[in-house]
């Protein structure tokens, strides 16, 4: 496989990754976008991240708001995630929105909403990875998620039971962000 932009974009699509909306009113405006690049950062302080791409034009109107929502879209939420990757039209046409005093958007339904401010923009190319403090935090722990992979829109294969903490993952009750700890050789 060459080591192109055409190349790394089918490498990149192997992974399934969530979609997230970022929306926000902007000056009476409903702004918004869907990104797949969405990422927990920190426990402390609650960070989260996602990329963007340089060439956006709909970022440097987003940055603007005092406040963004970041949506964790639901299966449901097909056609709003292809809404809000459009270049043109209406990205809110028909979609449940609650606004929130900071000026953030979130999508009614969504499986979790982080009401976040910008922290800081990393340089990555030819993205950029916005670095968001997480104000607050909601989910629907039954909401099941919209999944983006090999270029298309698909979902989970079967229902998920509520997750039980993971040794060695962030948000695992130990406090240690990393893989598992070693504790020297297995025993059987």
């Amino acid at each position: 496989m060459p080591l192109d932009a055409a190349g790394l974009r089918t490498a990149f699509s192997a992974r399934p990754e969530g979609l997230v909306a970022l929306a926000a009113d902007v000056g009476g405006l409903r702004e918004g976008m869907a990104a797949s690049t969405f990422t927990p950062a920190s426990l402390d302080p609650p960070l989260v991240s996602v990329c963007v791409a340089r060439s956006s034009r709909t970022w440097p109107r987003l940055r603007a708001s005092r406040g963004l929502g970041v949506s964790v879209l639901a299966e449901e939420h097909e056609q709003v995630a292809r809404r809000l990757s459009a270049r043109d039209g209406d990205r809110f046409a028909g979609t449940a929105v609650t606004t929130r005093s900071s000026g953030a958007v979130l999508i009614d339904g969504a499986c979790a909403w982080f009401e976040c401010a910008i922290e800081d923009e990393l340089d990555a190319g030819d993205h950029l990875i916005a670095l968001l403090a997480v104000l607050e935090v909601h989910h629907l722990p039954d909401a099941r998620p919209l999944v983006f992979h090999r270029s298309s829109f698909t979902q989970l294969a079967s229902p998920c039971p509520a997750p039980a903490p993971v040794a060695g993952l962030v948000g695992a009750a130990d406090g240690h962000a990393g893989p598992p700890r070693d504790t020297g050789p297995a025993r059987h």
